[in-house]
């Protein structure tokens, strides 16, 4: 089945040409958040990508299937448009979808050829995320390769033929930095100078919102372009060593017409493209840890408040790919008004970034919370990409939901989900002098150092099935470290076990549970985290509008009935086996899935509730 789409762009076409929902929502909706002074301690470290080793199926399937795909994709086709925008030879096949340059294109089909060579960049850096993890010869030399190709097309044309210069430019960045840092790439600084040079011929000279026309002569989708999400990764160069001139075009796109509202809680969110302006908050948390920017930290930290407050039960948000107020009832109205509820990989990786930003210097167990819950109700049941260019774009949250793939072939979430399944490994762990902190329950293996000695972590499990997660450690010596767990806010009764004891003071539901001690060889833990079921209004407004979690989970009812169903009824839901829930209404019982175990059914996310 089929829907009518609402792409990025065309959200972007109505927000341009009629300032979409300036009627109804606020921009300047006051909001007071606590909790947002500077922090005291410094930032909790990432590891590196080859020091965490994810055997969980469901991750390894999702990441092994994107560099397979991305290993098999043709090079001349890979840099055909590129070579064409810069008229140079250009043999191979068109790529498809929008990855393809047609110079007679018309922006007003949102079809092929409306970003060209736009996923380049996140496609190379995904391989040598991909790389780091592996240490596959193959893939390092695909990476080189790339990159040698792409220097080869470095041109004005490139970018004054391109809707999307900044865009581009901000994705080339990225995988110029990762090759250098993950792939061990000696000539990508070098291809990022000459890069840069090009690109700022051809870019505005700041940040330029949706909308704002800088290119004269063009139609208005040369006004949809993405400027302000370059700081982000201009600051990550300069930290990496790519130069000064990094730090100041950091500092030059910075949007702070967008983040000096937000610092002083006003919601400038809404109204906003979604994924873009989320993606923008991880510059506001470079520009802090850069540059020790204490209001762009309270931008970004009141950011994620407001949006918390907008978002679905599955951790999504945008419908439509539109921001909304936190007081309007746009996301409720979403449920019969869309099927274009979250722009899945794409939001999922700027979520992920987000919340590992704000996780890293705050030490607020929530930000894991957040992300955790996005994990596994998003993008892991995300449809597979395809050779072909299918790739999964929107999580549908309507009543009457299906999994689908995009209309378009290549679309921009075919760049980001490859980069998405690399990251599952360091956003699972980070790491200070006095230990580690485990941040999401995936069955892996973590190694480093600590105090000089080696260590290495099991997690094993089979959660969020159940709510047993077990840790076994291996140590070259006995050493003194601690080993943080994250405690859902969810889970109040959560138990922890050293060695087959439970320890006597239960842990904080809402904190990290922090076990310090002097820890041995063969020394096993135990978390135990209580599965229960809860109910989630849609907003408080709605309060018989519900969607059922049990634990971080989100299940899902397959063609619900029409008739009432009782919260009771919910809350009583039995385990049925093989990912399988059951709720026993008036008439036949209704089966329940957790969003990776749905393929073709015709689902809800939410519920009608009576009593």
């Amino acid at each position: 089945m089929s829907y009518p789409s609402v792409t990025r762009r065309k959200f972007l076409q109505s927000a341009t040409l009629s300032v979409a929902g300036a009627a109804i929502i606020p921009l300047n909706s006051k909001f007071s958040f606590a909790g947002t002074a500077a922090p005291t301690v410094a930032p909790l470290d990432e590891f590196e990508y080859g020091q965490v080793a994810v055997t969980s199926e469901l991750h390894k399937a999702q990441l092994e299937h994107c560099v397979s795909v991305l290993m098999g994709l043709n090079e001349d086709s890979l840099l055909k448009p590129m070579r064409q925008m810069g008229g140079q030879p250009a043999p191979g096949a068109d790529l498809g979808g929008w990855y393809n340059y047609d110079p007679n294109y018309d922006y007003r089909t949102f079809d092929a050829g409306f970003a060209p060579a736009a996923t380049f960049g996140q496609w190379v850096s995904a391989l040598a995320r991909a790389y780091a993890i592996s240490g596959s010869p193959e893939l390092r030399a695909k990476v080189l390769r790339l990159n040698q190709l792409y220097a080869a097309t470095i041109s004005d044309g490139f970018y004054a033929k391109n809707r999307f210069p900044a865009y581009c430019y901000d994705k080339l960045t990225c995988g110029l930095i990762d090759s250098q840092r993950w792939a061990s790439d000696r000539d990508a600084f070098a291809i990022l100078q000459r890069t840069t040079d090009t690109a700022l011929r051809n870019m505005p000279d700041h940040a330029v919102e949706h909308g704002q026309s800088w290119r004269p002569g063009t139609d208005v989708s040369y006004t949809w372009d993405e400027s302000y999400t370059v700081p982000e990764n201009q600051f990550l160069a300069y930290q990496r060593g790519a130069g000064d001139r990094y730090k100041e075009l950091g500092v030059r796109y910075l949007n702070d017409k967008f983040f000096a509202p937000l610092a002083d809680g006003e919601n400038s969110l809404a109204g906003k493209h979604a994924y873009s302006h989320v993606n923008a908050l991880s510059s506001a948390m470079q520009a802090y840890l850069t540059l020790g920017s204490e209001m762009h930290l309270r931008a970004a930290k009141n950011a994620f408040d407001m949006l918390l407050a907008q978002s679905f039960a599955t951790g999504g948000w945008g419908p439509d790919e539109q921001l909304r107020a936190t007081d309007s009832d746009d996301v409720y109205a979403s449920l019969t008004g869309t099927h274009s509820s979250f722009e899945t990989p794409c939001g999922s990786y700027a979520h992920f970034k987000i919340t590992r930003y704000l996780l890293r210097v705050t030490r607020d167990s929530r930000y894991g919370d957040s992300m955790e819950r996005v994990m596994y109700n998003t993008v892991l049941g995300a449809k597979p990409l395809e050779a072909d260019g299918h790739a999964f774009y929107y999580s549908d949250y309507n009543f009457d939901g299906h999994k689908i793939y995009s209309n378009h072939g290549f679309p921009c979430c075919s760049g980001t989900l490859p980069q998405v399944a690399t990251d599952y490994g360091i956003n699972s762990y980070l790491r200070d002098d006095q230990g580690v902190y485990v941040n999401l329950y995936i069955p892996s293996s973590l190694r480093w150092q600590q105090n000089g000695t080696n260590v290495s972590l099991t997690q094993k499990g089979s959660y969020p099935s159940d709510g047993i997660v077990e840790f076994e450690f291996a140590l070259s010596k006995p050493t003194h470290f601690a080993v943080n767990l994250r405690i859902p806010a969810w889970a109040d009764g959560a138990s922890v076990s050293i060695n087959g004891k439970r320890m006597t003071t239960p842990p904080v539901a809402g904190t990290f549970a922090s076990l310090t001690r002097e820890w041995k060889n063969g020394d096993r833990v135990s978390l135990e985290l209580p599965m229960k079921m809860r109910l989630e209004a849609i907003n408080p407004r709605r309060p018989d509008t519900v969607a059922l979690l049990r634990g971080p989970v989100v299940l899902f009812p397959i063609a619900p009935p029409s008739q009432a169903i009782t919260r009771h009824q919910l809350l009583s839901a039995t385990d049925a086996g093989g990912c399988k829930w059951q709720v026993q209404t008036a008439s036949v019982p209704m089966t329940m899935l957790p969003f990776i175990a749905i393929n073709d059914e015709q689902y809800s996310t939410y519920l009608k509730v009576s009593g």
